[in-house]
């Protein structure tokens, strides 16, 4: 059997230029060098791209900020109390945003840092400037004073994606931000406005929250997280309402404006808000535009995004594509994904095309909410047929040991053959309890060979397990 090793001296290994230094692009560059190619990276801002820059690592960081105030927060049904000069007086906290931003913007420096010295030990070349291609092998690197053209046999496009505005609602960087934007805040809000109620809206708006911002959600839809298990979105509505949020549901923004001491939001029905600032998550926008797909022949969707197939392949043969660009998935672990598989469909290594419902995903809101595989509305909708079970997590010794209060553990089977299909956990650490039923799908378990493996007690993944044994089937 041909190791991967032996691949680069076996085969003769074609050039790979990426434009484009996020997860997609610095993930491909690295499997793609291990294997012996010639690997050019041209970035414009930091390795890591906006997922490490602007984006995922700023925001968990943050968010991590916001979970520890809200573990403390509920600290006393635990028996921990804090005193003050000798008293029992609990003090109050606060969030330093100023020192909460340096932190995580330090912190989004050094990840970048490292993926570039880790791009450097594998002989990647790093290049930083705005590319374009000139043709499907060509791309020309802008570095201001002076230009550099790169050839390469093979092209992998990770150029992301970058913060949608609203006409109406143009972000000025002090009271009207987007996400990229408002890490620059010194001290916290005191009445934040969050536009959008999907993933990003959601996460910005729990951790505010939590940081003791008086949050208000503004959601065009009937839930917040449309599309999400509604399950998990109801438990997140209630914990936002116990939590003092509110959260406008069927309420469209149509305009933002500043005033003297802060913004003034319009709804669509005439409705007016004010807060002190507002956040703006209404989406996103493919950065690509003016990056020479037309010339060299690469094809877009309706929406703007690159056309690919299963193996990140896009309409010219020798041009691949992942990650936000794309809009398959707008998750970096996709993103890195989708460029392993591009390279190793380029390297003539084995490949497996992307399997969507193998996608675990969370969303960062305090609970947590993951996810992956076939959700309970596609059992619904009669597109899988399936047994389900949610089991709460209150019945769960370890959660009530923590004081968890809020959360459950959903389970998907295939109906007949008792094959694991899909899983929703909430709760505390949810991304990390997604992965054993992430683990099921993949590996084409039955729940039995889940429930019958042995977990800890006690512990949450009990929940996972016992979720598992009641969607036994006697024999």
């Amino acid at each position: 059997m041909t190791s991967q090793h032996d691949l680069a001296s076996t085969f003769a290994v074609p050039s790979l230029a990426i434009l484009g230094g996020g997860p997609g692009g610095y993930e491909a560059a690295m499997v793609a060098a291990s294997l012996g190619a010639s690997v050019t990276v041209i970035e414009r801002a930091g390795l890591g791209g906006s997922a490490v820059l602007t984006d995922v690592v700023p925001s968990k960081t943050l968010i991590a900020t916001a979970d520890t105030m809200t573990r403390m927060v509920d600290a006393s049904d635990l028996g921990v109390k804090f005193d003050v000069d000798g008293t029992d007086c609990q003090p109050l906290m606060r969030a330093d945003l100023k020192q909460v931003n340096e932190r995580v913007l330090e912190l989004a420096r050094e990840q970048s840092a490292d993926i570039r010295a880790a791009l450097e030990r594998l002989g990647v070349k790093i290049i930083i400037g705005n590319g374009r291609m000139l043709d499907n092998r060509t791309i020309e690197v802008d570095r201001g004073e002076t230009s550099e053209i790169v050839k390469a046999d093979a092209i992998l496009l990770a150029v992301g994606a970058h913060p949608r505005e609203l006409a109406t609602a143009q972000p000025d960087g002090e009271r009207i931000l987007n996400w990229a934007q408002i890490y620059n805040l010194q001290e916290l809000p005191k009445e934040l406005i969050v536009v959008g109620s999907g993933v990003t809206g959601a996460e910005f708006a729990s951790a505010y929250n939590g940081l003791g911002s008086k949050v208000t959600l503004i959601s065009s839809r009937d839930q917040v997280l449309p599309g999400e298990d509604t399950d998990a979105a109801q438990v997140l509505e209630d914990v936002f309402e116990r939590r003092g949020m509110t959260v406008l549901s069927r309420s469209r923004a149509e305009s933002v404006e500043r005033t003297d001491d802060g913004v003034v939001v319009t709804l669509s029905d005439g409705r007016t808000v004010t807060g002190t600032h507002c956040l703006v998550c209404v989406g996103s926008i493919p950065n690509t535009t003016d990056i020479g797909l037309e010339a060299a022949g690469v094809a877009l969707t309706p929406s703007g995004h690159i056309k690919v197939d299963g193996v990140s392949r896009t309409s010219m043969h020798n041009v691949y594509a992942a990650g936000d660009c794309t809009g398959i998935f707008a998750l970096a672990s996709v993103a890195a994904m989708q460029g392993r598989i591009a390279v190793a469909h380029l390297l003539g290594d084995g490949v497996n095309p992307l399997k969507l419902t193998q996608v675990s995903s969370n969303i960062f809101t305090s609970p947590e909410i993951a996810s992956v595989g076939v959700s309970e509305a596609d059992v619904a909708s009669g597109r899988y047929q399936g047994d389900v079970v949610k089991l709460s997590l209150n019945t769960n010794a370890r959660a009530k040991m923590r004081n968890l209060k809020d959360g459950f553990v959903k389970i998907i089977a295939h109906k007949g053959s008792g094959t694991v299909i899909g899983g929703v956990v909430v709760g505390a650490g949810a991304s990390e309890l997604i992965f054993p039923i992430a683990l099921a799908i993949s590996q084409k378990l039955h729940v039995d060979d889940v429930a019958n493996t042995f977990t800890v007690y006690p512990s949450l993944t009990g929940s996972i397990s016992e979720a598992a044994r009641r969607l036994h089937v006697h024999q």
